[in-house]
């Protein structure tokens, strides 16, 4: 039996080590100048990297005979500051932090406006899934992200009711539709940095008479399998920003950034934008990954100018995508 936990507390004496060491790595991999995926990918896992601090700390505690009393001070500061340093930049999407964007409790008129933003997965045949959130929750304007010809050809004869649309099919993993109840104008498809991956902008005329300014956005993520840095996708919103700043109208930027919402881009995004986010005091509302609860964290966003109060904001249900749909319901306050 002694030799038992002997051997259980070397194993949890290296395990703790290892988890410091990894946690503490990881953590500082994004403060390094370099935009390589192999360094930002690590602005995703913020929640996951305080869990495992955590872990190895109560490896640390319930195995303490094993650490002389510098080994378990000096692991006690390295996990106690990697868990202050993560939960600084998560701590603004929840409830322990002040809403940026007001609620209000409108449920329906002339200047309400409800989006359902979904990334598909173009390799996903459940289009009937997204049918029926589009049934039950009738947004006034469906985003697609990831949409291809076949997923045109399935919800093109069913959404008659969003006669106003835009329509950008791709086999690429960067098609998008916007399928509008409102009528839609001024549209521009922009290709900012990298051909083949678009953007809309567009006007949206609400029953009110009001115009508001939509930004549908969807750049490429820092990946081996994609793009090997982060340049292209922070350049593409940077530019999105500098576009949105000069608009007079009210504004919303909606789509799978590929970044979370707690990144120095993010962050940088909504400086320079001067856009708020309406998850800010209120939740994280993970969108990805929708089959791994283990790996979550919010990708899909919308920001709005000040000229917008919060209805409501939801993570929907599932429909066999990689991500859960968000829908967002807004009140328009000039």
């Amino acid at each position: 039996m002694n030799d038992m936990l002997f051997y259980l507390g070397d194993i949890a004496y290296g395990l703790s080590y290892a988890l410091t060491l990894t946690v503490c790595a990881i953590t500082l991999l994004p403060l390094v100048p370099n935009n390589h995926w192999v360094f930002r990918v690590w602005e995703f896992p913020r929640v996951q990297i305080i869990v495992l601090a955590i872990f190895g700390f109560v490896l640390l505690v319930v195995f303490a005979s094993e650490f002389t009393q510098s080994e378990w001070i000096a692991q006690l500061i390295a996990v106690f500051a990697v868990a202050c340093f993560q939960s600084y930049w998560i701590l603004p999407y929840t409830q322990l932090y002040k809403s940026e964007v007001a609620r209000h409790h409108a449920v329906a008129g002339d200047e309400t406006l409800t989006i359902l933003t979904a990334n598909v997965l173009m390799t996903n045949r459940n289009a009937q899934g997204l049918i029926r959130h589009v049934k039950v929750n009738r947004p006034d304007i469906l985003v697609t992200l990831e949409s291809n010809q076949w997923w045109q050809d399935q919800l093109d004869p069913v959404l008659t009711d969003y006669p106003h649309r835009v329509s950008i099919p791709l086999d690429n993993l960067y098609g998008m539709h916007v399928y509008s109840r409102l009528a839609l104008h001024d549209v521009v498809v922009s290709e900012r940095v990298k051909e083949g991956i678009p953007s809309v902008k567009c006007g949206v005329s609400l029953p009110s008479g009001a115009h508001v300014k939509c930004f549908f956005v969807h750049p490429e993520p820092p990946s081996p399998t994609e793009a090997p840095t982060a340049a292209p996708r922070d350049c593409e919103l940077m530019r999105v920003a500098d576009e949105a700043i000069d608009i007079t109208q009210p504004v919303i930027v909606t789509g799978d950034l590929n970044d979370v919402a707690w990144s120095p881009t993010t962050r940088e995004f909504q400086r320079r934008s001067g856009l708020f986010d309406p998850r800010v005091g209120r939740g994280f509302f993970n969108t990805f990954h929708a089959q791994h609860g283990w790996a979550r964290w919010p990708l899909d966003h919308i920001f709005v100018s000040r000229e917008f109060a919060l209805v409501s904001l939801q993570r929907l249900d599932e429909f066999g995508s990689d991500h859960f749909p968000l829908l967002t319901t807004l009140k328009l306050n000039p």
